[in-house]
């Protein structure tokens, strides 16, 4: 059973999105991967700062060059498809999950790069920019709109 101050930092946690920051500035660093990570990390820190004060755009890893690399990675023998479920659990992991049951592919059990990537960008661009929590740069979806 967790004590007082546990629930506490639980409920801070969550009410602040700790896990969602840390997982999102974690991946920056992966995905840049910066001379001077500190330095790195303290830029994204304000300009997600300044964005939150003036409705700016905040920093992204999100966009139509990221989902094909994504999709790559789903599916490393290039067989033009990939199967439901991994098509489920990667938009789960982006942050969406409110998403189309029944995409085009998914009664052969194969979603196309095609499918995948329209699929993501329309539940982007119709949840807006709070449906990823890797986009929420407002500049970013407009390059996903543009696709």
């Amino acid at each position: 059973m967790s004590s007082p101050r546990e629930r506490e930092a639980a409920e801070y946690i969550k009410k602040h999105e700790i896990v969602d920051l840390m997982d999102n500035l974690t991946s920056m660093l992966f995905f840049y991967r910066p001379d001077r990570p500190r330095k790195f990390l303290i830029d994204q820190l304000e300009k997600l700062k300044i964005s939150k004060d003036h409705q700016g755009n905040t920093p992204c890893l999100l966009n139509v060059s990221n989902l094909d690399a994504l999709f790559g990675i789903l599916d490393p023998s290039n067989q033009g498809c990939i199967t439901y479920g991994q098509y489920k659990e990667v938009l789960k992991t982006i942050g969406i999950k409110n998403f189309s049951a029944f995409p085009d592919g998914a009664s052969e059990n194969k979603i196309s790069q095609e499918t995948f990537i329209r699929e993501v960008i329309s539940l982007i661009l119709c949840l807006g920019q709070t449906a990823c929590k890797m986009c929420k740069n407002i500049q970013a979806v407009e390059e996903l709109n543009n696709y």
